[in-house]
C-alpha cells in the first residue's frame, strides 16, 4: 500500500491551491482563521464562487455536473480549502441530499433540483431528529399520509442546523406503522415556504442560533417530491448518513486547527511548558493516525478493493480531536477564552484591549463543539455499529 502522492496528484494539489489562493475572499478567509461568526452570505458566496467553477459538487460524477474527480483528488481538494481557511460548504445539499437524488431519484428530480445544488443558488436543510428520535432514529413519528397525488405532512423535527435559511428540505417521515420501524419510513423533498411549515430558533449555550425546530402542520407535499419508493426511506437514510459521518471526520480542518492551537500557545507564552507541548504532541499524533486512516480508504478505493466501512470508525476519532483541540485552546488562553459577548466581538472591542483578541472566540467554539460526539449519530452507537459491521462481533 503507497500512501505517496504521485506526481500527477502533487499537480492537481498545486492547481486547486493556486485556484482557492485567487478566489477566496479574504475577508472570509480572515473570519474562518480567526474562528469569528461567518454570515449566510460568508457562506453562500463562496458556495456560488465554487459553483461558478463547477467545484461545489466535487464529489459528484461528470454526468451530474461535478468534475469527475477520483477519491484522492477530492481529498486534496478539500484539504486545501481547508489549510486556505475557507468556511467548510453547508452539507446539506452537496454532499447529502444530492447523492441520494442521484443514486434513488428519478431523471425528473435529476433535472429539477441537481443545478440548484451545484450552483449554490439553493439552501437546503436536514429534517431527521425529532424529539424523542435521534440515534434511535427508526422511532421517528413525523407522520406524512398520502391522498392522491400529495402528502400531507403533519409533525416535528428539531436539531435543524442552520434550518432558518433553509428554501427545501429533505425529510424522513412515517408513511407506514405496519411492521418494522424502518420498514414505514420515507424520503420526502419539502418546500420550506409551502404554507403549515414554520421555524422556532433553539439558542444554545454559546449564544448562537444555530439550530431550529421546525414543525409541520397539514403541509402538502407533491408526491412527486418522494424520493425513492415509499416506505424504503430508511435504505435512502443510511446511504446518506455515510456521507455525513465521513464529513464530520474533517481530517482537513483538524490540521488547520492544530496549527491555530500552537499560534496561541505561543502567544498566551504556554509553549515553552513541556506538559502543555506533550498535549499537543498527543493530539498532532491523533490527528496524523486519523488522515493515515483516511488515506488507505482512499488508496483501496483507487485500488479497486472494497474498504471496511469505516465511516462511524472516522466520525468516532474526528469528533472527538475536534473537542481535544477545543479544549487545548481554552487551556492555552486561561482566563482570557471565557468572556464571549457576541456585541463585543462584531464591534471588535472584545479581546483587543488586552492584545488577546485571538482569545475571544474560544469558549463559544468550546461549547459548540460539546455536539460532536452527539450528532450524525451518537459515538455510543456508532461504537456498536462499528464492532459489528468492521470487527463482525
Amino acid at each position: 500500500m503507497d500512501l505517496n502522492f504521485t506526481p500527477a496528484e502533487l499537480e492537481f494539489r498545486a492547481t486547486v491551491r493556486q485556484w482557492v489562493r485567487a478566489n477566496l475572499p479574504k475577508d472570509i478567509s480572515d473570519k474562518v482563521h480567526g474562528a469569528l461568526r461567518l454570515s449566510r452570505d460568508d457562506m453562500q458566496r463562496w458556495a456560488k464562487i465554487l459553483g461558478k467553477q463547477g467545484w461545489l459538487g466535487w464529489g459528484w460524477p461528470k454526468e451530474f455536473g461535478g468534475p469527475g474527480w477520483n477519491a484522492v483528488q477530492r481529498h486534496l481538494f478539500e484539504e486545501e480549502c481547508a489549510l486556505a481557511g475557507s468556511p467548510r460548504v453547508v452539507p446539506f445539499g452537496p454532499i447529502m441530499v444530492a447523492p441520494v437524488i442521484m443514486a434513488f431519484g428519478s431523471p425528473e428530480q435529476h433535472r429539477r433540483f441537481l443545478p440548484g445544488i451545484a450552483s449554490g443558488e439553493v439552501w437546503w436543510s436536514q429534517g431527521y431528529s425529532e424529539p424523542g428520535s435521534g440515534s434511535d432514529l427508526a422511532s421517528l413519528k413525523c407522520r406524512a399520509e398520502r391522498r392522491g397525488d400529495k402528502f400531507i405532512v403533519n409533525g416535528q423535527k428539531t436539531w435543524t442546523t442552520l434550518g432558518q435559511y433553509g428554501e427545501w428540505i429533505f425529510c424522513l417521515v412515517r408513511t407506514s406503522t405496519e411492521g418494522k420501524p424502518q420498514t414505514g419510513i420515507s424520503f420526502l423533498l419539502i418546500d420550506m415556504k409551502s404554507p403549515g411549515v414554520s421555524v422556532r430558533p433553539i439558542i444554545l449555550l454559546d449564544g448562537e442560533h444555530e439550530v431550529n425546530e421546525v414543525f409541520f402542520d397539514n403541509v402538502e407535499v407533491p408526491a412527486e417530491n418522494l424520493v425513492g419508493e415509499e416506505n424504503k426511506g430508511w435504505t435512502y437514510a443510511k446511504y446518506l448518513l455515510s456521507h455525513e459521518r465521513t464529513n464530520i471526520a474533517d481530517v482537513n480542518r483538524a490540521k488547520r486547527e492544530l496549527e491555530r492551537l500552537k499560534r496561541i500557545a505561543k502567544a498566551e507564552g504556554v509553549w515553552e511548558d513541556q506538559r502543555f507541548r506533550d498535549q499537543v504532541a498527543l493530539l498532532e499524533v491523533d490527528i496524523v493516525a486519523l488522515e493515515m486512516m483516511v488515506l488507505r480508504v482512499l488508496s483501496a478505493e483507487q485500488g479497486g478493493r472494497q474498504s471496511l466501512d469505516v465511516a462511524g470508525l472516522l466520525k468516532i476519532r474526528g469528533s472527538e480531536i475536534q473537542q481535544r483541540y477545543t479544549e487545548l485552546m481554552m487551556m492555552a488562553a486561561g482566563p482570557y477564552s471565557m468572556p464571549y459577548i457576541h456585541e463585543a466581538m462584531e464591534a471588535g472591542w472584545q479581546g483587543d484591549h488586552v492584545g488577546a483578541a485571538h482569545c475571544a472566540p474560544l469558549a463559544g467554539t468550546y461549547f459548540n463543539y460539546r455536539k460532536t460526539t452527539i450528532y450524525g449519530g451518537s459515538n455510543e452507537v456508532q461504537r456498536n455499529i462499528v464492532s459489528q459491521t468492521v470487527l463482525g462481533s
